[in-house]
Formats: C-alpha cells, structure tokens, sequence
C-alpha cells in the first residue's frame, strides 16, 4: 500500500518573529522587515475549543476597581521620576536600554539605594559583574543601605528563588540579556531566553505588586536588542543618551503606560555618580564678558522642558579646491540647507568657497528645526566677523525661500530665556504673550534676521556678479 501522501496541514510552516510574516519554507532574512535569524518554524495548530474556567476575581465596573494599589512610589531621584510620570507603580516593569558605558548600571544603583527603606527592600541582580564589583562601584557612589540586597546571578530559576527569600518592592536587573532558563534552548541573549526571561519577570512582578527595572542592550544602530516583543510586553521603555566624552546623560521616554512620552530627564555623570539636573542650561553656554562672532543662542525643546543651548561657526580660507564642511551636534543636512539659504537669500557669498565647522556646546544635539535661525545667524557672523549683540536668543525655522517660520512652544521657550536673564529675541511673527521686560523682534525672513548684525562693523563679501565687474 502506498504512503499516505502528507497534507498541508501537516506541514511545518515559517514565522517572523519580529512582524508575523509567515512562509513556507525556511529563510535567513524575512523579506518583510528585513531582519536577519528572525524567521522560525512552527506547526499548524490543531482546531481547538477552550472551555469556560474559574475566573481568578469578579470582573467589577471600572469606577470601582481600587487604584490606590497603583499609585507612584518616587525612586528617590526626581529627575527619573519626572520620565516615569512622578515614579514607579507596583507591578510596574521598565526597560532601560543604552550604550555601553553610558552609565545605566551607576543610574540604577544609585537608584536602588535610594529607594530602599524598611517597608521598601531592593534586590539588585547583577549578570554582568561579580558582588564585589557591584560592591566598589557602590562604595565610590555612595550607594550603601541596609536594605539593598546584592546578588549575582545568570540562572532564571536562581532569581526568581531570591525573590521568594528577599521579597522585594523594586528588583533590578542588570541585564536581561545575562540571563537564561535551562529549560529553553539557545544561548543567553537569544530571543527565545529574552522572551522566556522577561515573560517569567513580569508574570512575578504583576503577581507579587513588585516593580521591575530591566537593562537593555543595545544594537549597533541603537536599538533595543532582542525581539520587539520585549518592548511590547514591558510598561515602560526608556533610553539612556548621552556622548561617551561629555558630562551630559538624557534619560528619554520612549513608551509609558503611566505618563507622558515626552518628557526627558538629564543627568551629570562624574567621577563620584550621576546627579540629576534640575537646571541644564548651564552646561550648554560659555559665559564671555564680551560677545565674540560667530556663537549664536537659542532655545530648544527636549520634551517639554526648554534648554538654551549655543551654536558655534567658524569660517576660514580653505586650501583644497573642495571645502570642508564639519559639523558636530548638528544635523550636517539642515546645516548645508542654512549655507544655500544664505547665499541666495541672504547674499553673502564667501560661504561657499570656506572650510565651515559648526558645533554646539555641552555635547547637547540639536535637531528640531527651531535651530535653524540660530544656525543661519552663527554662520552669518562667523562671515562678517562680526558679533551678534549680547544676551540675545534666536528661535525659528528658516524655510528654503528664506521665510522665518512658527515652531512649537514659543511662550515657553521665551519664559526660559528670559529666566536666565536673556533681554533680547528674535522670534517668527505672532509669538504670543512676551514675558515683561524682554524685547522681542519679529522676523519674517532671513532679511529681517540679518539686520540685527552691526552695520558699522559688518564686512559683506561681494557677489560673485561683482567680482566679474
């Protein structure tokens, strides 16, 4: 008798793990997303029915559900309370990726510490280092407490025995990628241990009321690594930032279930920790006693919270037929479109044939387009040689017919300048209410803009018309 012939159903089928996409044969790279090892098999489920089963507790109308279980525990450092929308909610799991040595682990333990109390133990698991590195890095922060309890683990079972011994109120680990489950193939850091991993973490977190902060590595590219179901499962997602050579550290909220997505937290990392900094803006000025050309001020969002940062240009001869164009904390193609703008627009012409370095100061990146009258006016000095009027802020995007357009938050980006006792602002039209005493000039283009420079000492290269004259 011949062999039954197998049937498509019986047949094993191919899945995406990271979009779903399915197939039918193997492949190494899902022509869907683009993502590499991500496609693997599965069997076609049988047809089953799930009978009804006994209901864990009573489903109730939703104005009577308790929500003071729920309320925000403060972590003990304010500005990682202002990202998580005022702190950490039981049951609550956070996942805090960043770049190696960014410093995630002395946040935490800093963290750890301070949250610590006699009704609040912490359980700090480390992956990554041994108890006595943890130890030493404690000591140099000053993040000793009675109870903050230190382990040192890479075996799921072995963490999830230290929460039946401790039973913490916060558990930190340190990262979820160290950790694997005998029970599942594959090496730590694998998607299947990182799904298995976090999935048995949240199950206790949300069983047992305990907040979880998880550490995240990150990918070449700056993701998140691991499966996207990581970011989907976990409450809130945030991301370390920072310049491995600068004091600056942003903490940026990129999900939260319990607060708001835009706001951001900035620190100082030194030699004793990290500190949280209430004031930024301080980092990203140099105070002069007397304005010097080619240095512009403005005024940028993170989130919600205003920073007045400075913006630098330098202009030199260049000695290569093809000049240099340097940038460094600037988007090199909102730069490039500030040196067309101002040659057509604006008429000044020595910009196209001199090496132009811009950068910023604090190791602070400025994106939004509300930079670019900044940037447009830093070169436009650096040009002339000729310094823009102190204590003066230039907020607005330039448009490529050299228009000054409206940006976001012009009220409260003035309020700030005006705080750190800024006097003077160039703002599009229609800015809204002005804080009293500052003087704010109206710009409608680039023509308005360049006015502000001193006549007497403005030195305009000719046009390139003239030069054949």
């Amino acid at each position: 008798m011949a062999a039954r012939t197998k049937s498509t159903k019986d047949r094993p089928s191919y899945r995406c793990t990271e979009c779903g996409w399915q197939t039918a044969k193997w492949l190494g790279r899902c022509p869907e997303c683009q993502a590499w090892g991500t496609v693997e098999e599965y069997g076609a489920p049988a047809v089953r029915t799930t009978a009804p089963g006994r209901v864990t507790s009573s489903a109730l109308p939703i104005g009577e559900v308790d929500g003071r279980t729920a309320t925000a525990r403060s972590t003990g450092v304010p500005e990682l309370d202002r990202v998580l929308g005022g702190g950490l909610v039981p049951g609550a799991v956070v996942l805090l990726a960043g770049e190696p040595g960014v410093g995630k682990s002395t946040l935490l333990l800093d963290v750890a510490a301070k949250s610590a109390s006699d009704e609040h133990r912490t359980l700090y698991v480390t992956g990554e280092e041994s108890a006595s590195q943890v130890r030493l890095r404690a000591d140099r922060i000053h993040a000793l407490d009675d109870h903050l309890y230190l382990a040192a683990e890479t075996d799921l079972a072995a963490v999830l025995g230290h929460l039946d011994a401790v039973k913490p109120s916060l558990l930190i680990l340190d990262s979820v990628q160290t950790v694997a489950s005998p029970e599942i193939d594959g090496a730590p850091g694998g998607m299947a241990q990182v799904r298995e991993v976090a999935g048995a973490l949240i199950r206790a977190s949300k069983e047992r009321g305990m907040s979880t902060l998880l550490v995240g590595h990150v990918t070449k590219d700056g993701a998140i690594a691991g499966p996207r179901l990581l970011e989907h499962l976990v409450d809130v997602v945030l991301h370390f930032e920072g310049d491995r050579h600068a004091r600056l550290r942003l903490v940026r909220g990129v999900k939260n279930r319990y607060g708001a997505t835009d706001e951001v937290g900035c620190f100082e990392l030194h030699d004793e920790g990290i500190v949280g900094l209430t004031d930024p803006s301080g980092l990203f000025l140099t105070r002069r006693d007397e304005p010097v050309p080619g240095t512009c001020l403005t005024v940028t969002l993170e989130g919600r919270r205003p920073l007045v940062a400075e913006v630098q240009a330098l202009t030199v001869d260049s000695q290569i037929p093809s000049p240099r164009r340097t940038t460094s904390g600037l988007e090199t193609s909102r730069v490039s479109m500030m040196l067309a703008v101002l040659e057509q627009r604006g008429r000044i012409s020595a910009l196209g044939k001199r090496d132009i370095y811009t950068a910023t100061v604090g190791g602070v990146k400025l994106s939004e387009p509300a930079a670019d009258l900044a940037v447009a006016l830093a070169l436009a000095s650096a040009a002339s040689d000729t310094p823009l009027p102190k204590n003066l802020v230039a907020i607005g995007e330039v448009g490529l017919a050299g228009e000054v357009r409206r940006v976001t938050g012009v009220q409260r980006r003035l309020a700030e300048a005006h705080r750190l006792g800024f006097t003077h602002a160039l703002v599009p039209n229609d800015p809204g209410k002005v804080p009293p005493g500052m003087k704010v000039l109206e710009v409608a283009d680039m023509g308005d803009a360049l006015r502000v420079l001193p006549r007497s000492r403005r030195r305009e290269a000719p046009r390139d018309d003239e030069d054949r004259r």
